[in-house]
């Protein structure tokens, strides 16, 4: 994934699970992510449309769905892939084919691409958002 929706994704969720005892605004949570709430507010549909938030409509504030320990990074990533196939990789759409390597480039990388995919997603399912708020509130 070429943007930071990830890392944004997990830091929501992390500080709905650290400060659940508080309703956090979209503002709130921007002010931590340290950046437009606009951004957190689709950021957060993405995860209510997967399931992983509660939200209301028009109140402020939201809730994890499930507990830290059943939500994986996994769960989190393919929550915010656009479309939910972007892939780690994108392999280039136009090289040219009068050219020996040009035209052989995009097969001799789809399964390297794949392989490295596989790998993160395999990585990803094993951890789960308890481990990143466990730590996280280590360090606070």
């Amino acid at each position: 994934m070429n943007n930071n929706r990830f890392a944004v994704a997990v830091h929501i969720l992390s500080l709905l699970e650290l400060m659940k005892d508080t309703r956090l605004t979209s503002e709130y949570i921007a002010g931590s992510v340290n950046t437009n709430a606009v951004v957190i507010r689709r950021i957060m549909g993405m995860l209510s449309k997967a399931g992983l938030v509660l939200t209301s409509p028009g109140v402020a504030g939201a809730s994890l769905s499930r507990p830290t320990d059943q939500i994986t990074l996994l769960d989190i990533y393919r929550a915010v892939q656009s479309g939910g196939q972007e892939e780690l990789f994108a392999i280039h759409d136009k090289p040219n084919p009068d050219c020996s390597v040009g035209r052989n480039i995009q097969s001799s990388l789809e399964n390297v691409f794949s392989q490295a995919q596989l790998a993160l997603e395999n990585k990803l399912s094993a951890l789960t958002l308890d481990q990143v708020t466990t730590d996280l509130a280590s360090k606070m």
